[in-house]
């Protein structure tokens, strides 16, 4: 058995820590430290001038008045219904609901491209994540809580919502969808009627 002393923090370790830092250990620990300053620096940044972190409006709501605005909202704006939802189509500049619910997104939404609306998101149940395919948006959407945010289709299409956050046994059944029309109304690739084409 060793006769050395157990190293606790009343015996100091055997080596020379206590001694300077060699000039190279000294040049690494400086870049280091530089690295560290410019990924802390890029995080605001990032959030003001890249949009990867875009700002909102955050507030307390009471689940069963949220649903009671999106059911408002979709009784004001629905054009039609796929697959037995409701297909909302706002104007420009209006607020828009999207309600996260076990296990669907509700309603469908009809954007048009160009037009800035303010997109708001909360559950009706449990945590739900906002995932918009194939654009890389992702959100949390928490019960209790209503997510405002600014946005601007930039273009069109049809484009799929996931939920990325695991919210029971139907998790893979949750699908919504949002489409984006042309400033006209069209959408991609369908032909629109000219005045020649008219008669």
């Amino acid at each position: 058995m060793s006769k050395e002393p157990m190293h606790t923090a009343l015996v100091s370790p055997k080596g020379r820590w206590w001694e300077r830092a060699h000039a190279t250990e000294k040049v690494w620990f400086g870049i280091a430290f530089g690295w560290c300053m410019v990924l802390f620096a890029m995080m605001p940044l990032w959030h003001w001038k890249g949009g990867q972190n875009p700002s909102g409006i955050r507030r307390k709501v009471d689940p069963a008045a949220y649903e009671a605005r999106v059911q408002q909202f979709v009784q004001d704006y629905k054009v039609g219904e796929l697959k037995g939802i409701p297909v909302v189509e706002p104007p420009a500049g209006s607020d828009v609901y999207l309600l996260g619910r076990m296990w669907s997104w509700y309603p469908v939404l009809k954007l048009k491209k160009g037009v800035q609306y303010t997109l708001h998101l909360s559950s009706k149940d449990v945590n739900h994540g906002f995932s918009l395919f194939p654009v890389n948006v992702n959100f949390q959407v928490v019960p209790g809580y209503d997510y405002g945010l600014k946005i601007v289709p930039s273009e069109a299409g049809d484009f799929g919502i996931i939920c990325n956050e695991f919210c029971g046994i139907g998790h893979h059944m949750m699908l919504g969808k949002v489409i984006v029309t042309n400033e006209d109304g069209s959408m991609p690739g369908e032909k629109t009627a000219s005045a020649t084409e008219v008669r």
